[in-house]
């Protein structure tokens, strides 16, 4: 909270300072999102949903933005926090994965039961209709 405020007085002082009208940029779709105020050393981008502030500078007629030390700090620290998440939900999946290998002896012994129950339900439909095609065709005389 104190962070929005901090941003929002900066940007308002530089604002009452300077004569330079504002600039709206507009990034991923999200429309007046940032604002950029010139200064003498360059502009200062403000982030009006998160309150950040970025010193810019014009280099050879392109922007270029830089995170402050602290905001590189946070960057950091949430990069390492979600590493570490990745890597514990990758650990978390790995243990559920089945195993590489040859299946047990029950495994084994339950994927044939099935296998035998299917081939004698299908052998036996294909005997009935060996018995229905030799039996003989009595003519319909009507």
């Amino acid at each position: 909270m104190s962070r929005h405020f901090t941003a929002a007085a900066v940007l308002t002082g530089m604002m009452a300072t300077t004569a330079a009208p504002v600039a709206t940029l507009a990034q991923d779709g999200n429309q007046n999102r940032f604002r950029l105020e010139k200064t003498e050393s360059g502009f200062v981008r403000l982030d009006t949903q998160s309150g950040a502030l970025t010193l810019c500078r014009d280099e050879g007629g392109q922007l270029t933005c830089r995170m402050a030390a602290d905001e590189r700090a946070a960057y950091e620290k949430e990069l390492d926090l979600l590493e570490k998440r990745v890597s514990a939900l990758e650990k978390q999946a790995g243990s559920t994965v089945a195993k590489p290998g040859l299946p047990s002896e029950a495994e084994i012994e339950t994927s044939l039961s099935i296998m035998e129950r299917f081939m004698r339900r299908f052998f036996g439909l294909v005997e009935e209709f060996r018995k229905e095609e030799q039996q003989p065709t009595v003519p319909n005389r009507t």
